[in-house]
């Protein structure tokens, strides 16, 4: 038959089980309903939602959920015979999700899920394991919502050796960021303001450490390089130290600062890195406001492509989550990593350091004679060479704000000589470090 002709007899649907019912799994079930006609023409068969799992069935969530069956234990959605598919949106690297996910893939199941956590710390078990019994594993919602970065990646980009894959990966950060550009908002505001928004969470360490984008830039390393996932591989360095004064000096610059997480594998092995950067203000990245993310990925054939979107939130992960379901639904899937485990290389880390480009450097100093002196001596020594050096005077950090931009050189160079300077007597607080990232 034709794969353009109608089947003769229709092909019975594909039957979802949802774990974890917070806001992206009503947001799944919303989708479902909304969309169903439209979906089952695409995905050539009806999708049916047959049960649900969560920890309190009673708990309000906007959504009717008595039409499908509750099963207070999630192993039921396993041994269940009316489930193909369970999507787990419970969370957490491990616990009750990893126990999920590993017995659904021993069953035969098909996994879906949008835990980054779990598929950075534990992926390539689970498409270890998916190969093993030949059940998908899909997991686009894990990386940058509902963005198909994952798909565009793996399939629309597979011919290509991609030079480096790097981007906008946590909605929370650039929330920040840009509530202290447009306002110039202090970073405790600008945080605040994120809080009062719902884009961060009353501890935000996950989101302003740059872990939750460390997660997912380890996700697309291994998609891009062909690469074994190290999660203990990817450094990160957060946003908690920028202060107002960055924004205005890397404005001034003709740049705008973004939280950026850039993977790059070269000769010396794989670089993995999420922490403030410099950006061109004629970089595409530069443009990308609010809670959006973004993705950039270098192919040495395709150029760069880039993607941008809502990185978060109940209907751009549900989206992704039943972008999934159709593909399933099709017949279509492949390696989790886009080819097998044992086909992944183990590459060695890079030293960071190494690493040539241009820097920018903030300090705040005491205002007194001399100590100018002192930080052209520490840069002079570690063999930092200096572009260009502002002083702004008095600044609301209770000192003197002086801001470098360097010539290119290793990054070792800068880490050396802010060692040296944080030693004196006339720096005052943490000095700040980011890359100028080149176009």
């Amino acid at each position: 038959m034709s794969p353009y002709s109608a089947p003769t007899a229709p092909r019975p649907p594909l039957r979802v089980a949802l774990a974890g019912i917070g806001v992206v799994g009503g947001g799944v079930v919303r989708l479902l309903e909304a969309n169903r006609e439209l979906i089952a023409r695409r995905a050539g068969r009806p999708i049916e939602i047959v049960a649900l799992s969560a920890r309190d069935r009673h708990k309000d969530r906007g959504v009717n959920l008595s039409p499908y069956r509750w099963e207070d234990d999630m192993d039921a959605l396993v041994a269940a015979d009316d489930v193909d598919v369970v999507v787990e949106m419970i969370g957490g690297a491990d616990g009750p999700a990893l126990t999920l996910a590993r017995h659904t893939l021993g069953a035969g199941k098909a996994l879906v899920t949008a835990n980054k956590a779990m598929i950075a710390h534990h992926g390539l078990d689970l498409a270890r394991l998916a190969e093993e019994k030949d059940t998908p594993l899909k997991y686009e919602a894990a990386v940058a919502g509902g963005i198909p970065v994952i798909k565009a990646i793996r399939e629309g980009a597979s011919a290509n050796e991609i030079a480096r894959v790097y981007g906008i990966l946590n909605g929370t950060c650039n929330y920040i960021l840009t509530q202290m550009e447009r306002n110039g908002a202090s970073f405790a505001d600008a945080l605040a303001a994120a809080q009062a928004e719902g884009y961060a969470e009353a501890d935000p360490t996950f989101d302003v450490d740059g872990i939750d984008a460390a997660h997912k830039l380890s996700i697309l390393a291994a998609l891009c390089f062909g690469t074994r996932l190290d999660i203990g591989a990817v450094t990160a360095d957060g946003i908690r130290g920028l202060i107002a004064a960055d924004i205005r000096e890397a404005e001034a610059l003709g740049h705008r600062v973004r939280l950026i997480g850039m993977a790059e594998r070269d000769g010396n092995g794989l670089y993995q890195h999420v922490q403030p950067c410099l950006v061109p203000a004629d970089h595409p990245l530069a443009y990308v406001p609010g809670a959006l993310n973004a993705v950039v990925a270098e192919g040495n054939f395709v150029g760069r492509l880039f993607f941008e979107g809502a990185g978060a939130g109940a209907g751009p992960t549900a989206s992704a989550i039943v972008a999934d379901i159709i593909d399933i639904a099709r017949d279509e899937y492949g390696p989790a990593f886009a080819m097998p485990v044992d086909s992944l290389d183990a590459a060695p880390v890079a030293d960071a350091g190494a690493r040539i480009g241009k820097h920018y450097v903030r300090l705040i100093v005491e205002d007194r004679i001399g100590v100018l002196a002192e930080i052209a001596t520490a840069m002079r020594d570690a063999g930092v060479s200096i572009e260009s050096l502002i002083q702004r005077g008095s600044d609301d950090e209770s000192g003197a704000v002086i801001v470098l931009v360097t010539h290119e050189g290793p990054a070792s160079t800068i880490h050396a000589a802010l060692e040296t300077l944080a030693a004196s007597d006339h720096v005052v607080g943490t000095p700040m470090h980011m890359p100028i990232l080149a176009l």
